[in-house]
Formats: C-alpha cells, sequence, structure tokens
C-alpha cells in the first residue's frame, strides 16, 4: 500500500495542520503541483512544477551538506493557481551555521553560488516591494537556516516565533496550516 497523498485544501485554502512527509517525487505527483481535482480551472501546472524542480535542486545539495530536517511552505502549499515562490526552512547545527562552514558546503554544491542569507545581498524585482535572497532570484525558493532562533514573524499575540511555528500558521489569518516535510526516497 503506498503513503498517503497530501489532503484537500481546508475552506481557508491552506493544508489542514500537520507535517506532510513526502519525497520529491511525491511531492512533484501531490496537489500542490498537479492542483486540487475540481474548482481551480487556472491552475498552473507547469509553473507549479517549475517550482517543485527548483526546490528538488536545493535540497539535492542539502542533503549533499549533510542536512536531513528540511521543510517547505509558503504560497506554494496555498491554493494559489499561481504561487510566487516556495519558503521554507532547514534544521542545521549552529556552529556549522556561523563557522561558514555549512554555506561554503553549499556554495561548492551550486553552481550559482546563492547559499547566503546575509540582508546585504538582497535585491530587488521588478514589481515586488520585498528585496528577494539570490537564491530567490535563481529558483524562486527561499530556504532558512534553523537551530533555534527566533524567526522575524510574531504570533497573534506579538511574540516573535521560531521557524517551526511560524511556518505552520498562516499569515493571513494566523491559523494553524500544514506544512511539508521534504524526506528522502528518490533522487532530486
Amino acid at each position: 500500500m503506498g503513503r498517503p497523498c497530501l489532503p484537500d485544501f481546508t475552506g481557508a485554502g491552506c493544508l489542514p495542520p500537520g507535517d506532510y512527509e513526502l519525497t520529491l517525487d511525491e511531492l512533484r505527483a501531490s496537489l500542490l503541483v498537479e492542483g486540487p481535482k475540481r474548482g481551480y480551472p487556472n491552475w498552473d501546472r507547469a509553473w507549479c512544477a517549475r517550482l517543485a524542480d527548483s526546490a528538488a535542486v536545493l535540497v539535492g545539495q542539502l542533503w549533499q551538506a549533510g542536512i536531513e530536517e528540511i521543510y517547505l511552505d509558503g504560497s506554494f502549499v496555498e491554493d494559489k493557481d499561481h504561487p510566487n515562490d516556495i519558503d521554507g526552512y532547514f534544521v542545521c547545527d549552529v556552529h556549522d551555521l556561523a563557522s561558514g562552514k555549512l554555506q561554503t558546503r553549499l556554495n561548492l554544491l551550486d553552481p550559482h553560488k546563492v547559499w547566503t542569507w546575509d540582508p546585504a545581498t538582497r535585491r530587488p524585482y521588478r514589481g515586488y516591494p520585498k528585496r528577494q535572497l539570490p537564491m530567490w532570484h535563481v529558483y524562486r525558493v527561499e530556504l532558512y537556516p534553523h537551530f533555534g532562533q527566533l524567526s522575524g514573524i510574531r504570533g497573534s499575540h506579538g511574540h516573535e516565533l521560531e521557524f517551526p511555528s511560524a511556518f505552520r500558521q498562516s499569515r493571513r489569518d494566523g491559523e494553524p496550516r500544514g506544512i511539508v516535510k521534504v524526506i528522502r526516497g528518490d533522487k532530486p
């Protein structure tokens, strides 16, 4: 018997609360790429597939660098016909990150050398108010390191949240929502 697929979106347009473990192949075959069975005649399957393939490149690099816990979120996991991008985070060792070793290993794997979270590297993109990291400009994906620090995103009570909490709530209304945890099981 195969693994369960993703549930339908909630009435609020999000995955129901929970962590949904998917391989990259399962992600590509899921409603996040293929679209819901009905009610979304303008679902941009080609664009969603491109986003999933871009995420697969970065996930593959993280795996090669020894990172196993990787989560995908953002408008990609909502009921948007044409999601803007994929956001997410990965769990890493603070010393590996602070020493620069993780970033060096990742940039040795990426031909575009996009692995940085330095705010000074953010650049504007036409029509977008927010400046984006280099990885967004190349892949339309932003993956952030998590080692227990706060995210800069505030919860419903005004307190700053860690990435796991921040990424499991809707930015629209603060309601709990689901997130995708990418697991091994196929080639990136």
